[in-house]
């Protein structure tokens, strides 16, 4: 009897949820702020950092 499986209550209720609702929508690449390009020109005379 060594190796039988168990019946796991939480995989049984996922499963039957992934029924219910559908696939789950694709995740979004959410843009890091330091690679972000300035939201104002600075103007001419202005020395950048």
């Amino acid at each position: 009897m060594a190796g039988r499986k168990k019946f796991d209550e939480g995989k049984g209720v996922r499963e039957i949820a992934r029924e219910r609702v559908g696939t789950v929508p694709a995740t979004k690449v959410i843009v890091s702020k330091v690679k972000k390009p300035p939201k104002y020109k600075k103007p001419p005379g202005e020395e950048k950092e």
